[in-house]
């Protein structure tokens, strides 16, 4: 097993250091754009361009990836990314800024498409788990301690900028200096909205109440930070356990979903998520967000494998690929939206209103989860497909994660 992770280890390092130099700059140009006074409705229309360019480079990169050869692509995607973060620290328009982060989500987009159609052709079905796990510390791990960097631009307000494009930079060198062979790219064809919808109501609309809650909080979770009063260096550490704390909780709930109703274990991620957003809302004392934020990442960060593992628990296994892959849509589509709604909500509310919105999300997908259950018959715990920690990145994901779970045909009836 560690023999196999040693094979992909380039690939591995690329996706660290990738979102070290990345995965920092949502919460940085929020801060940014709140020092400069911008307003939480301008705020979220920085975080929604980002959220669109990903979800039309789902779209749209993969015949890009396939003329150039994957080398090629992610040097491409990945410089572009670096020119963009230097440009933040150029400019300071925000106008100017919606068409970067566009920029930066469309990129990003063919990143993950790279990397994950790459470690899938590697992956065999004795080793793929342990890569997809893999994978997904890399990923998460990086984005966690990305956040630090934040701290760095009390002295040098353009020196976070510089360490992301320095970071990105370097990220190409593992990857162009690979011997692992390019993958063939195969076209991933979505689900149709109706067809998903038909398939698992409960999952659509679960993956897209995800898709609005963590769209919010990625844009705007850094600006309730500050508004309750938290300085720099306890903004970073906030986004950060929320992060780990995603990381931490996501197999647990996975392992119950596979041993009971796997609704039941959504719903009640989902009404848990809207009682700790409710504390977060009404939180007093700076300090006292961390371990709501800590149990919000675990339970709101595990909803979309959890809803995903529902969906595929009645489709067979030709039509995982598809549909997992039209999930992310879905939740892309929901992702864009979130930030505006957060932007809106805290307009009216002051910072509470940012986690009264997620929380009602939350709460209102709960309701439409027990109106599922009451409706539907439940799929056996024996028939199940095992639960696949997934991350929230494009397409190509979808491939490793269906390609992980063995299973048996179910009715398409949940």
């Amino acid at each position: 097993m560690f023999a196999s992770l040693l094979s992909v280890r380039a690939l591995l390092v690329a996706i660290f250091m990738l979102m070290a130099g990345s995965g920092f700059l949502a919460t940085l140009i929020a801060i940014r754009l709140e020092e400069a006074r911008a307003g939480a409705l301008v705020i979220g229309l920085v975080a929604t361009a980002y959220f669109a360019g990903l979800m039309l480079g789902a779209l749209r990169v993969t015949p890009l990836i396939a003329r150039v050869g994957h080398i090629r692509a992610f040097a491409a995607f990945v410089s572009v990314y670096s020119a963009s973060s230097l440009t933040y620290a150029l400019v300071d328009n925000w106008p100017i800024w919606i068409v970067l982060r566009f920029t930066d989500g469309f990129v990003m987009s063919g990143v993950f498409v790279c990397l994950e159609s790459w470690l899938n052709r590697v992956a065999q079905p004795n080793n793929r788990s342990a890569i997809l796990a893999a994978y997904m510390i890399a990923l998460y791990s990086g984005q966690a301690l990305g956040q630090f960097l934040l701290n760095l631009q009390d002295n040098a307000p353009s020196l976070p900028f510089m360490l992301s494009a320095i970071l990105l930079s370097l990220t190409i060198l593992p990857v162009v200096l690979t011997r692992i062979a390019q993958p063939v790219m195969e076209d991933i064809s979505p689900f149709t909205l109706r067809r998903l919808y038909a398939a698992s109501p409960l999952g659509f609309v679960g993956v897209l109440a995800t898709g609005l809650m963590m769209g919010a909080f990625y844009g705007l979770g850094a600006v309730f930070a500050q508004r309750i009063g938290l300085p720099l260096a306890l903004v970073a550490l906030f986004t950060s356990s929320v992060i780990a704390g995603g990381v931490v909780l996501q197999y647990p709930l996975g392992i119950l979903s596979d041993r009971f109703d796997r609704r039941r274990v959504i719903v009640g991620s989902m009404v848990a998520t809207a009682a700790i957003c409710a504390a977060l809302a009404f939180a007093e004392g700076r300090l006292a967000v961390f371990v709501p934020g800590a149990l919000f990442g675990g339970f709101a960060f595990a909803l979309y494998p959890l809803c995903v593992a529902h969906a595929n628990d009645h489709l067979d296994e030709s039509q995982r690929i598809g549909a997992s892959s039209g999930l992310v849509l879905v939740y892309s589509a929901g992702a864009v939206v979130g930030p505006l709604m957060g932007s809106l909500a805290m307009g009216l509310l002051g910072p509470a209103g940012l986690f009264a919105a997620i929380g009602a999300v939350s709460l209102l997908a709960a309701l439409f989860g027990l109106w599922r259950s009451a409706i539907a018959s439940p799929v056996p715990a024996e028939d199940q497909q095992p639960f696949v920690g997934l991350p929230r990145t494009g397409p190509a994901a979808a491939v490793l994660e269906s390609e992980t779970s063995d299973g048996t045909e179910q009715d398409l009836q949940g």
